[in-house]
Parts: structure tokens; C-alpha cells; sequence
């Protein structure tokens, strides 16, 4: 088994902690503009545009169909919607903080992170997107959490949903790792397009990966799951992707924000009702954001490892902040109260005569 220090881009550990800290600030003074005022207000809560960011991942369906089915311009109307593909969440959240992006499909661990370094200013979840779809893929021999000791793991990025869930498992099987490198495993934060060939070379000894790529690893490398994400949860649910927006652009465009979450909750619908042409959206919308389309049989695994919902599993959400902790991904827990406004789901789910969903205490419903 190799300790190979791998290529590809990393995010310091100062980067990914630090960064969240400072750009707050701006948007907080952004917020406080007269003329963002008056514009909203002459608006009537309808935005000229909406920037939205997600990833080129199964678990982003609700995304990629919602794009690809003209779902989110349908209920838009003249607001132009303008999307960004992203690698993982700790560079969405930057742009976020930037006012690069008004809203975007993203894991608990980012938003958490975010949530806390703004001191809850920054961002409000509005909707779930995805539970599961999540799992540690290693080579095959690899047999137990003992085995794993001196390998080289990968993650998608430090701080990210799946790098959270790999250090806080690995410290639970008694395996010391470390944001700053070292330990019992090397954890190699690459890019998710890079690990399929670094493990199928030999490069990785295995990865935690959101799907599609858990299904590439087994399927087209020759891994085999270690830990299956859904195993580790209450009944198997846990949130991997949701949406979230700018606390700023909810309250100045709430007219926008309802439209989108009309397209959020068409994906969602034709994801159940409607998994072939759900399917063949995804892969369309891979291929349009520079991937190839995936084979059948690797799209209708990652497809069976997943669900597709609007319900943000708000149980999960608090387990979740202190696996960060365990990480050290987050310093201190971060306090939770109000990170979810789904108000403005809840009224599109009544008028539609779909279930509600909660906030479990922890927002707005």
C-alpha cells in the first residue's frame, strides 16, 4: 500500500478555516446598501438574475435535471439564471462570501462551517437535494479499518462533506489523522475527477466519495466499499446535498427565491416519478459541464445509492456540526439556531399538495 503524496490541488488548512472569517465582513456591509434597497424594493422582489452553483455529481441531481429540463427558467420567468460548476463546497461558500453566487446545491460540513464563521449572517438553507450517496470505495485488499493503517486515502477537498466524514470515521476506528498531514493515514484532499485514475494506478488505496464516483471506483477500478455512508445513520438518512442562499438575497428577492425553489421541487418530483428521463438529464448535464456522460451501469448504481428530496433531514444536521469538531476541520462547535428558512419551501409544498418538511428546531418553517 502506498503513502505517495498525490497531485492535484489542496486547500490549506488555514485557507479552508480562515477564509470563511474574513469575507463575511464584506457581504455584511453589502447588505447595508441603500441602493441594494431601493433596487429590491422597485423590484418587487424580483431579481434581474440568480447565480447559482452546484457539482457535476449524482448527488446534485435535483441540479443537474432542474438545469437541464429548463425547470428552474420555467418558473424564473425574466430573471436570467446564470450557473458555475464547482469541485466541492469550501470554494462555493468563498464564492458565496464573494457575491460570486446567490444560492447553490452543497453538502452540511461547508455550510456549517459557513453558517458559523459568519455568526449565522451569511446563508440560510432553504431546501433539501439529496440524502446518501456517499461511501468509502478501497482496494481490494482491504478487508477492515486495521488494514488502512499507512495507506493514502483521498478526499474531494479539505473541509468538505465527505473529507469531514472520512477523518471523523478513521478517528472512530482509532486511526490518527490530521488536517495538517500525518498520522496512521494520509488523507490527500484531489480534485473528484482525478481519483478514479490515481486509484486505478495505484496511487490511492481508496477514497470517500460522493456519486457518481463511489460507483466509477467499484465498478470501472476494481474497489469495493469499505464503508457505505448510509450505515453510519438514524434509518439510513443523512443530508449530502442541499440548497442554500444568501441570507442577503432571500430577504431582498423572496419572489426569486420561490420561483427557484419551484424548479428545486419539479427536479425533485421527476426524479421519482420519472427516473429515465431524471437519469438521462443527469448525464446530459455532466457531459455539459465538461464530464463525459457516465455508462448505464455506473448511472444506475450511483443512482440506487441515493435519494433525491427536497427534505433537508435537519436530524442529521447537528450530528453533523460535531463531526467537525472530531475532524478538526471546525475548531468549536458551531451553534445551529436559524441556519434553515424553509417558510418559503413549506409554502410551495402546501400549494402543490406535497408534504412539509422541518427544521427540527434548528429555523423557520
Amino acid at each position: 500500500m502506498t503513502s505517495l503524496s498525490l497531485p492535484g490541488p489542496r486547500l490549506s488548512r488555514r485557507r479552508a478555516l480562515a477564509v470563511l472569517a474574513t469575507v463575511p465582513l464584506t457581504l455584511g456591509l453589502a447588505a447595508c446598501g441603500s441602493d441594494d434597497a431601493a433596487d429590491a424594493a422597485a423590484s418587487g422582489g424580483v431579481a434581474d438574475e440568480v447565480r447559482l452553483g452546484y457539482f457535476a455529481n449524482v448527488t446534485h441531481a435535483a441540479a443537474l435535471i432542474g438545469v437541464q429540463q429548463d425547470l428552474f427558467t420555467a418558473e424564473l420567468g425574466d430573471t436570467t439564471l446564470t450557473t458555475q460548476v464547482f469541485n466541492a463546497g469550501p470554494d462555493e461558500v468563498e464564492a458565496l462570501f464573494a457575491g460570486g453566487l446567490d444560492a447553490a446545491y452543497i453538502g452540511p460540513s461547508p455550510t456549517i462551517n459557513a453558517y458559523g464563521q459568519s455568526d449565522g449572517d451569511a446563508i440560510r438553507i432553504i431546501s433539501g437535494a439529496a440524502s446518501g450517496g456517499a461511501s468509502l470505495v478501497v482496494q481490494p485488499g482491504i478487508t477492515s479499518p486495521a488494514d488502512l493503517e499507512g495507506t493514502t486515502l483521498a478526499s474531494p477537498q479539505l473541509g468538505n462533506t465527505q473529507d469531514v466524514a472520512l477523518r471523523t470515521w478513521l478517528t472512530d476506528q482509532g486511526l490518527e489523522n490530521s488536517v495538517d498531514g500525518g498520522g496512521d493515514v494520509t488523507i490527500t484532499p484531489t480534485k473528484n475527477s482525478d481519483i478514479v485514475n490515481l486509484f486505478r494506478s495505484g496511487d490511492l488505496d481508496g477514497a470517500w466519495v460522493p456519486e457518481p464516483f463511489a460507483s466509477q471506483l467499484v465498478l470501472d477500478a476494481g474497489g469495493k466499499v469499505l464503508v457505505d455512508e448510509r450505515d453510519l445513520w438514524p434509518e439510513g438518512l443523512f443530508v449530502t446535498t442541499h440548497l442554500i442562499v444568501r441570507t442577503e438575497f432571500l430577504q431582498q428577492y423572496p419572489e426569486t427565491v420561490a420561483a427557484l425553489l419551484r424548479g428545486n421541487v419539479a427536479a425533485v418530483e421527476l426524479a421519482g416519478s420519472d427516473p429515465v428521463a431524471a437519469k438521462a438529464a443527469v448525464n446530459a448535464g455532466l457531459e455539459a459541464a465538461g464530464g463525459s456522460p457516465l455508462d448505464a451501469p455506473v448511472l444506475d448504481r450511483a443512482w440506487e445509492q441515493l435519494s433525491v428530496t427536497y427534505d433537508p433531514v435537519a436530524s442529521a444536521l447537528e450530528l453533523s456540526a460535531e463531526h467537525a469538531v472530531t475532524a478538526g476541520t471546525a475548531e468549536e462547535q458551531v451553534d445551529l439556531d436559524g441556519i434553515y428558512d424553509l417558510g418559503p419551501l413549506n409554502t410551495v409544498l402546501t400549494e402543490q399538495g406535497l408534504p412539509t418538511v422541518t427544521a427540527g428546531g434548528l429555523g423557520k418553517e
